[in-house]
């Protein structure tokens, strides 16, 4: 009987879209406990999702965990996951790469010979679609990433200890496809000269601590700018957490949650984007959090784990 940790996630950070994540200190957990032979698979989800997300092989924990044993040619054993969710399901905050790193680094522990970095972060990559938030999710901190020929390559580093971050989550749900469905097939030289400087300037900033580069930074016309349709009071949510003291904002990942990014007056930008989303006729839940050092682990006894 074991457990795995995996981080939320935030993607994009403003102009970094498809190629920035930051992990976030907010978890999943995966208890894993392998039962007689022969006995049914038992999924049980707890927390976030539960009563919504299914409990039998569809469940996406389960799917990652038996692509890793297709791949290394072995048969699933019979299992029981308890899966306890703190990471809002569609919000923006990784929750699908939350489930598809969970269920590999379950997979890692029973397979006879374990999945090498590199082909956890294909097998993942094949799941998620797309890069950033499988990064961030596995190996934490903020990870800077890019595909190539169905290979990841990315590059990882910590952020400033002072940084926290408030992220705003909305009560109604986003999905990544609808997201990305209402973004242009194709951009102006401006737009992208644009989001080429600020990403430029933001990973340099991160990189070096300098957090100063944020209020610029993090702006983008990539796909903010065309999301903000599918996510009432945006503008505004950016707005008043700059005012409360916010050094900078974006859209976490697709949204359509918002993160701020500050040093102090957590809970007064917190207040500030609730009543900007409450006065859109929208209801949201503060969460208070920081950059999570470590990604995906296996926890070295089994916790009690309460969502």
């Amino acid at each position: 009987m074991f457990c795995v940790r995996i981080p939320a996630s935030s993607a994009n950070i403003g102009p970094g879209f498809d190629a920035l994540a930051i992990a976030l200190s907010v978890y999943n957990y995966v208890e894993v406990e392998v039962g007689p032979a022969e006995a049914p698979i038992q999924i049980t989800v707890l927390g976030q999702g539960a009563g919504e997300l299914p409990e039998d092989k569809d469940n996406l924990v389960f799917k990652a965990l038996t692509r890793a044993f297709e791949h290394q040619g072995q048969e699933v054993p019979s299992l029981s996951l308890r899966l306890v969710n703190n990471i809002p399901i569609a919000r923006g905050m990784g929750s699908s790469a939350a489930a598809i790193v969970g269920g590999l680094m379950a997979a890692q522990q029973l397979l006879e010979v374990p999945l090498s970095q590199e082909e956890m972060l294909k097998l993942a990559l094949e799941l998620e679609g797309h890069p950033d938030n499988i990064s961030a999710a596995l190996l934490g901190g903020l990870v800077i990433s890019c595909g190539s020929d169905d290979k990841t390559h990315y590059f990882k580093t910590q952020l400033p200890n002072s940084l926290e971050l408030v992220v705003a989550v909305p009560e109604f749900k986003l999905s990544t496809q609808a997201a990305r469905d209402i973004l242009p097939q194709t951009l102006t030289f401006e737009q992208a000269v644009f989001n080429l400087s600020r990403t430029a300037l933001l990973t340099a900033g991160l990189l070096t601590n300098d957090l100063s580069v944020l209020p610029v930074a993090l702006d983008d016309k990539l796909h903010q700018p065309y999301r903000s349709s599918l996510v009432p009071g945006m503008p505004e949510v950016f707005d008043v957490a700059k005012k409360a003291g916010a050094l900078g904002v974006a859209l976490s990942g697709a949204g359509p949650s918002v993160i701020a990014f500050t040093q102090q007056k957590t809970e007064a930008i917190g207040a500030a984007m609730q009543q900007a989303f409450k006065d859109h006729g929208v209801a949201a839940e503060i969460i208070i959090t920081s950059p999570a050092t470590q990604g995906a682990e296996i926890l070295p006894e089994l916790r009690v784990c309460t969502a």
